[in-house]
């Protein structure tokens, strides 16, 4: 019985020992901290042009939608824009949203406002609404952890001209 017990005792000890030393060996390295959760760029870039004239149009401002998710198939209001870039002398125009909720996998289109804000300077020109779909949008950068990539769609958009009033 005492040789039982004496094995048993230098087996418990080496066991423990084995354990006690890989346990602490798997904590000289820090783990990554990942907080959060996936995020991604949005990019819509193109180009903004008189639908009559085909003309590039300057001081247009092109916005992503409030944040707010449609209600009812009503697109939310264009009054509390997240993002908005005005386009250059070439009608052009590149929007960029940072997003921690991936809209490919949230929504199927995305409301983008455009709207004329310099008054009478380039022309005056009715809002448009478009809704763009990053479902098949072109994914570009790289993928790191938490960080999906940027998706970008190109939208050329052709804006009516408000006609002036008869006197």
């Amino acid at each position: 019985m005492k040789i039982n017990r004496t094995l048993i005792k230098c087996t418990n000890w080496a066991l423990a020992g084995i354990l006690s030393m890989l346990g602490f060996t798997g904590c000289l390295k820090e783990p990554t901290v990942e907080y959060g959760m996936p995020h991604a760029d949005y990019t819509v870039k193109g180009k903004v042009v008189n639908k009559a004239t085909g003309k590039p149009v300057l001081g247009i401002r092109v916005t992503y939608n409030s944040g707010n998710t449609p209600e009812y198939g009503i697109p939310s209001t264009p009054y509390a824009p997240k993002s908005s870039v005005i386009t250059d002398a070439n009608g052009t125009f590149k929007l960029t949203e940072k997003s921690y909720n991936l809209y490919p996998y949230t929504q199927e289109k995305i409301p983008v406002f455009v709207e004329d804000i310099d008054g009478e300077e380039n022309g005056l020109f009715h809002p448009e609404i478009i809704e763009v779909d990053f479902r098949n949008a072109e994914q570009t950068g790289k993928r790191d952890h938490w960080y999906e990539g940027e998706y970008s769609v190109t939208l050329n958009v052709e804006l009516t001209e408000i006609e002036p009033e008869n006197q």
